[in-house]
């Protein structure tokens, strides 16, 4: 099965393809440009380059959040509108999941990804690794550099490693010999990644679940309010608060 993947959720964009989980092409771009403006001529080189259709391709993977609202947003209405066309299959991928997958030579620890998610806070998950099984400890959140430094507590005897571009954030917090700050290749997001965890989670899905990967059912996932909705909560705060005065 050929599989196009792509996460627009941070700073990097990526994309690629691959043919069940082995890498026939990707794609990084750790640049200012909006990913409105690099993604579809990204997808658009991987196809060419790689004398491959888009109706050669049987499966959709895009990381569908937590990240930039934006990123986001132009993630899933990529997928949307390129699996129109064919009926192709979707799947959406968890951020926090995709960036464990980066760190695969690690063979027992915790994989704690970090992404900034700004005004103090990282998008997170943690996972633990033990050969090649990676087992979910928590859903993905919002949490604070302090909130996951006291959590971290509990896997002292651990190693713990730290993927993504929250890192430096999350280290302000974290001290210890048994923290690992990952490699700058592991610290990006990866399409190779998302799309390895897609073929997984294809495979593994039985009838009714497949049913359900469509480009209708696939929607963002945010997990907090955006700018514009938190400005707003907290205008209406202080008037109320001078209101009561």
């Amino acid at each position: 099965m050929k599989i196009l993947s792509f996460d627009t959720t941070a700073a990097t964009a990526t994309a690629a393809i691959t043919e069940n989980e082995k890498l026939t092409a990707q794609t990084v771009l750790n640049t200012p440009n909006t990913h409105s403006v690099t993604l579809l001529p990204m997808i658009d080189f991987l196809l060419k380059s790689s004398g491959i259709r888009l109706d050669d391709i049987g499966l959709i993977a895009t990381v569908v959040g937590p990240g930039s609202f934006t990123g986001v947003r132009i993630g899933v209405a990529t997928a949307k509108g390129l699996a129109v066309k064919g009926s192709t299959p979707c799947i959406g991928i968890s951020a926090p999941e995709a960036l464990a997958y980066n760190v695969a030579d690690v063979k027992c620890g915790i994989v704690c990804p970090v992404m900034d998610a700004r005004r103090g806070q990282l998008y997170n998950a943690l996972f633990a690794k033990k050969g090649d099984s990676l087992k979910r400890l928590t859903e993905d959140r919002v949490i604070t550099a302090a909130e996951l430094s006291e959590e971290l507590k509990k896997y002292s005897s651990d190693d713990i490693y730290l993927p993504g571009d929250g890192a430096d954030v999350a280290c302000r917090a974290l001290s210890g010999d048994n923290i690992h700050r990952c490699g700058e290749l592991t610290a990006y997001h990866s399409a190779y990644s998302a799309a390895k965890l897609a073929f997984m989670k294809y495979v593994e899905a039985g009838e009714e679940e497949k049913a359900g990967f469509t480009a209708e059912k696939l929607s963002p996932v945010y997990l907090r309010a955006c700018q514009a909705e938190r400005e707003r909560l907290e205008k209406l705060k202080a008037e109320e608060k001078g209101a009561v005065k």
